[in-house]
């Protein structure tokens, strides 16, 4: 894999590599079956198209998408497609264990060798100590929580998000596992060395049969400038970062990265991936008619309110307060929606200007033939290499 120069102050000399990262929504009045079908065919079309990866998403307690399960869809994509790298963008570690992720992904491995991409997310809830002694939780007599606890890595300051069942679910189901190390530099060292055939457990060696010597790349996927940037860069891994969902922190994430980063055998410079919400149509307006719904379904998961992708006729219909427009006015800053030349240029511009290696491209769309129709547009206008 090459690098990219952290030192590096000038655009870029040709374009980069165009990944997919599929949330695989789902749309009013259709069904997760569809939503797993719709991801499959995409895989599919992507993979002839010359996408370079194909990444997967992995939401929990989320009626808006079929995503739960970065794992057993990584299966199916990698089944359904022959030259793409396939992947999880992100797998939540923290509720796992090590050994869990290693084992399952090296069976994939053994069906799909040297096309899987493991990226790692922290997830997992932390509650903060609570001192000896101190009067027994709401949760700890039974009852649901007044309030969701602290995570190690809180979400975006959405108060409305912090305080709804959604958020306390989370807490609630999805702690971390014990069996992990509180640290996450050394979760992540546990895959890495039950992958590579090198763990050890006290005294005794560890080989994860099917895991042990899998071909499988890991990458660590970040929001902020916190732990998971300087994981990745401490370990020489590459790194992920979600332009798409958190504009406003992508430059002093991948910052902390380059800052942190350590040389490894697999990775001897920095190689960064950002992903970016982009929708091509034929033309301006249709291109602004398929983004129809984008913002309202983006609202109700920001306010912890997940549902599906709603239709362009209920997208229309809703009536927005100030302050509901206001809190997904990032991400309509941020979302690439025109013409092919029109989007390929705004891509262009995020590639130089956070110097990234790779661009994943998100696209969500309520009809599926919007969605496939912009990455086809995308892909002609960008050169990507179609399969014979």
């Amino acid at each position: 894999m090459t690098g990219s120069d952290p030192t590096r102050t000038h655009p870029r000399d040709g374009d980069v590599p165009l990944g997919v990262l599929d949330l695989v929504p789902i749309a009013a009045g259709g069904s997760i079956a569809t939503a797993l079908r719709n991801t499959v065919d995409l895989a599919r079309l992507t993979d002839q198209l010359g996408y370079r990866r194909y990444w997967v998403t992995e939401h929990h307690v989320n009626r808006s998408t079929a995503g739960l399960s970065a794992t057993l869809l990584t299966a199916l994509v990698a089944e359904a497609t022959s030259r793409v790298r396939v992947g999880s963008g992100s797998l939540q570690l923290g509720h796992r264990t090590a050994l869990s992720v290693a084992e399952e992904w090296g069976l994939l491995d053994s069906l799909h060798p040297g096309r899987l991409d493991l990226g790692l997310g922290r997830a997992g809830w932390h509650p903060p100590a609570a001192p000896a002694d101190a009067a027994p939780t709401a949760a700890e007599n039974g009852h649901a929580p007044a309030g969701p606890a602290e995570p190690a890595e809180p979400p975006a300051p959405y108060p409305r998000l912090r305080a709804s069942d959604l958020f306390a679910l989370h807490r609630l189901l999805l702690p971390r596992n014990p069996l992990n190390s509180a640290d996450y530099l050394d979760q992540v060292l546990d895959v890495l060395t039950l992958l590579d055939g090198t763990h050890r457990a006290g005294e005794l060696t560890v080989e994860a049969v099917p895991g042990h010597r899998a071909e499988v790349e890991v990458w660590v996927l970040g929001r902020t400038a916190g732990e998971s940037a300087e994981v990745a860069g401490q370990l020489g891994l590459p790194y992920a970062t979600n332009y798409h969902a958190s504009p406003s922190t992508t430059a002093d994430s991948v910052a902390a990265y380059r800052k942190a980063f350590r040389p490894s055998a697999a990775l001897p410079q920095p190689y960064v991936i950002v992903t970016v919400d982009a929708l091509v149509g034929p033309d301006d307006s249709a291109a602004r008619r398929a983004a129809a719904g984008h913002d309202l379904w983006s609202l109700a998961n920001r306010v912890g309110e997940p549902t599906v992708f709603p239709a362009p006729e209920e997208a229309a219909a809703h009536s927005w307060t100030p302050a509901d427009r206001e809190l997904v006015a990032d991400l309509g800053r941020s979302r690439l929606v025109g013409t092919a030349p029109d989007v390929a240029a705004g891509l262009r511009e995020l590639r130089d200007r956070f110097d990234a290696d790779e661009l994943l491209v998100v696209t969500t769309t309520f009809a599926e033939a919007d969605r496939r129709r912009s990455y086809e547009l995308l892909a002609a206008e960008w050169g990507l290499p179609r399969a014979d």
